[in-house]
């Protein structure tokens, strides 16, 4: 567990990673103000139980307010319903896929709790505090959200910023990051002109660190910028589609 932010009544926590084996490493934050939480992207059933007890010592149950989806994908939602059964959480996720989530297994009893995001984004009351969802369609998923969190100047950017198979959690030098998420983002990020719609709207935004769910953060505005301007530039997804429409060769 690292405690990225604490200030006051104001915690941002990335919690222990229990995603081993075959399924692909997956992050889980959670924030706390004055003892009400929220949880990013709170992942399948392998880490449901360790997460859920790991969440009970930090606040109460009860407490927890929010279960954030950035969006569809079974490492980020494949254990909602436990979620949702055991605490009183609203899961808020993008207006695309509040009819699809269900088929991960939601209890009709629960399902009320399946909250929309609009395309727009939103900002949600968090004891006090306001969060802001942003948009971040195409990134990868047609329905697609990150989280900024003003307090702590922490941008949660979801699959975007994706590394895998390096040992460290926090980026140290870019360069040598780079061929950690390159391949990753060059097939799952749709393409240059949504990555650059993104880069627009995050340079509004005060940011000391990017945590993505998967891999190490971006810690530091010369990080952080670096991270903004080398998605500016990638060419990913569409860009590249003529290379692999190809007839397969026989074997």
């Amino acid at each position: 567990m690292e405690v990225l932010f604490n200030q006051d009544d104001h915690k941002n926590i990335w919690l222990e990673d229990y995603g081993h084996g075959l399924a692909v490493q997956a992050n889980q934050h959670m924030i706390v103000h004055k003892g009400q939480g929220l949880i990013l992207d709170p992942g399948g059933h392998k880490a449901y139980k360790q997460t859920i007890t790991q969440v009970a010592g930090l606040i109460k149950v009860n407490d927890l307010k929010y279960l954030f989806l950035s969006h569809q994908d079974p490492d980020i939602v494949a254990a909602v319903n436990g979620w949702l059964m055991t605490t009183d959480a609203e899961a808020l996720c993008s207006k695309l896929w509040i009819r699809f989530v269900p088929h991960f297994g939601v209890d009709r009893l629960v399902e009320h709790r399946l909250k929309p995001i609009p395309d727009d984004g939103m900002w949600v009351n968090l004891g006090g505090c306001e969060l802001v969802i942003l948009p971040a369609h195409f990134l990868h998923s047609v329905g697609n959200f990150h989280l900024y969190d003003p307090t702590s100047k922490i941008l949660y950017s979801g699959d975007l910023g994706a590394s895998l198979g390096m040992d460290y959690a926090f980026v140290t030098d870019f360069m040598t990051h780079v061929p950690y998420m390159e391949g990753f983002h060059q097939r799952y990020m749709t393409a240059n002109r949504a990555l650059k719609a993104w880069a627009k709207m995050v340079r509004t935004l005060d940011i000391d660190i990017i945590a993505p769910q998967h891999g190490a953060a971006f810690k530091g505005r010369e990080l952080v910028q670096q991270f903004i301007d080398w998605c500016d530039n990638l060419a990913c997804g569409l860009d590249l589609i003529e290379s692999v429409f190809k007839v397969p060769a026989r074997a």
